[in-house]
């Protein structure tokens, strides 16, 4: 009698999992398109700007001002602007520093020639190697946003020197808050 239990007890959830087995034939998979060879050898026709209005400098032709002004050395312009800052103990990249991040990468599309450093800082508080590595993220963080705009990453390297380089050395918040950072150096 214990036999024909033991037998039951192993046959009966064999034959629940045959049940519910299904007999349908695999389908195949949905087929998946790779965009990773596109976004490094064609370049788009219009920058992705996420919302923020980018403005062509004029047609030599049709221009009637004095001289053509350098989008790099505009320091009006969001080209003029080559740090972004963060929030106490954070990477994440504020909306003000998105804007200046697509410029960037807009420009850098448009001059394939060009390379970058993106230099990751911190303030003073935490470890060394805790603001060393909040730097790297930083950094990392602008620099994976090039790349979703369409920046080869062979193009983009990243340094960062955490609590190093501090631009105030004050011990507020108002300093910290400056050495809060990335800047974007172009080589």
């Amino acid at each position: 009698m214990k036999r024909y239990m033991n037998l039951l007890m192993v046959l009966v959830p064999v034959a629940v999992l045959a049940g519910c087995s299904s007999t349908k034939v695999a389908e195949k998979p949905a087929p998946v398109e790779d965009r990773t060879a596109a976004v490094a050898t064609t370049k788009p026709s219009a920058p992705v700007t996420s919302g923020v209005e980018v403005l062509a400098a004029p047609d030599k032709g049709n221009f009637s001002g004095d001289a053509v002004v350098d989008p790099m050395k505009d320091a009006t312009g969001l080209l003029g602007k080559k740090v972004v800052y963060f929030k106490f103990d954070s990477s994440e990249i504020l909306d003000d520093g998105l804007a200046i991040v697509d410029a960037h990468a807009a420009h850098m599309i448009k001059n394939t020639k060009l390379s970058i450093t993106l230099e990751g800082h911190a303030d003073e508080r935490g470890s060394r190697e805790y603001n060393l590595a909040l730097g790297e993220n930083r950094a990392k963080s602008v620099q994976q946003l090039m790349q979703l705009r369409g920046v080869p990453a062979s193009r983009i390297s990243v340094v960062s020197f955490g609590e190093e380089r501090a631009i105030d050395m004050g011990h507020d918040e108002s300093a910290w808050a400056k050495n809060r950072r990335v800047e974007l150096v172009y080589k």
